[in-house]
């Protein structure tokens, strides 16, 4: 395959950085020894990440490369859907979800090599009241999580220790929704702590929990519980791991193409791929299948 006519790339800074101008010159260096010339941008916001990808999506560029976590990525990848622009990743972030989901390499030099190799294929996004996610979107505990996290993480903790501390404050408060939600047709009404929609299907059971093994099967999946306390979920938690989830009749794990979910709310906070944000109600999810464009590994299966 040809190697991509021109590369742009796109760092954030808050994934963690380092001496800048050092960091901006080995990548160059990298990339100029797979036979890449490169343009490499370094965003010290999460505001200059969406202005630099919406400004490479205009300009001449083949390939655009998102150097950071999934929130890095979800905002770069958002302004390529629909679009005969490539998606490159430089897994920067603590967790990469997507990209370990995409099977590439931690290794920046192997990353770096992947790209440099183009293996494309298109893959589906999903997407929430017009509002792009490459991951998950979420309901209820997770989005008291992320905000109670950015609040530690401003008050000088380091990123797990403010995770840790956002899952206890999360768990401590523990509030419920009622949800009425609407899945290709199929009604179903909850009282729970939180929903779970995912692009393509999440495993849920086993040493796989939380995995995808394919992000272009077309579907969104579903994973809401049922008037689960604490100590149930907790329990649902250990139920998955021993491989047991599926028998659970308190917890609701469902595909489908659109789902519509409405609360009491008028507005609701939504977590996409990491990242909160306030939206009105209802809230109307569907699958967009092949929308994205994205640079493989050259061994990954088909």
């Amino acid at each position: 395959m040809a190697q991509p006519r021109s590369t742009k790339v796109i760092i954030s800074l808050a994934s963690g950085s380092g001496n800048q101008e050092e960091m901006s010159g080995k990548l160059m260096e990298t990339f100029n020894a797979h036979g890449l010339a490169v343009d490499i941008s370094l965003a010290q916001t999460g505001d200059e990440v969406a202005e630099l990808a919406r400004s490479a999506a205009r300009d001449h560029w083949n390939t655009i490369v998102a150097g950071g976590g999934d929130g890095t990525v979800n905002s770069v990848a958002s302004h390529l859907v629909d679009t005969e622009k490539v998606l490159g990743i430089l897994p920067l972030g603590t967790l990469n979800h997507f990209a370990r989901d995409l099977k590439l390499p931690g290794d920046i030099a192997a990353a770096v090599e992947a790209i440099a190799a183009g293996r494309v294929r298109k893959i589906d996004v999903g997407e929430v009241n017009g509002r792009v996610f490459l991951n998950n979107s979420s309901l209820g505990l997770y989005t008291i999580i992320v905000r109670e996290r950015e609040k530690q993480q401003r008050l000088g903790s380091r990123k797990w220790p403010a995770f840790v501390w956002a899952a206890f404050s999360a768990l401590r408060r523990y509030p419920f929704l009622n949800v009425s939600l609407n899945a290709d047709g199929k009604q179903f009404h909850r009282r729970t702590p939180f929903v779970f929609i995912g692009n393509n299907e999440y495993a849920m059971e086993a040493l796989s929990i939380g995995l995808r093994d394919r992000l272009d099967r077309g579907h969104l999946s579903v994973y809401i519980t049922h008037r689960t306390g604490r100590w149930g979920l907790v329990r649902l938690a250990l139920r998955a791991l021993l491989g047991r989830l599926k028998n659970e009749k308190d917890f609701l794990a469902l595909q489908a193409s659109e789902v519509t979910i409405e609360t009491r709310h008028k507005r609701l906070r939504v977590a996409f791929d990491g990242e909160v944000d306030v939206m009105k109600g209802p809230l109307r999810y569907r699958v967009r299948p092949g929308a994205l464009r994205v640079i493989v590994p050259e061994n990954e299966k088909e």
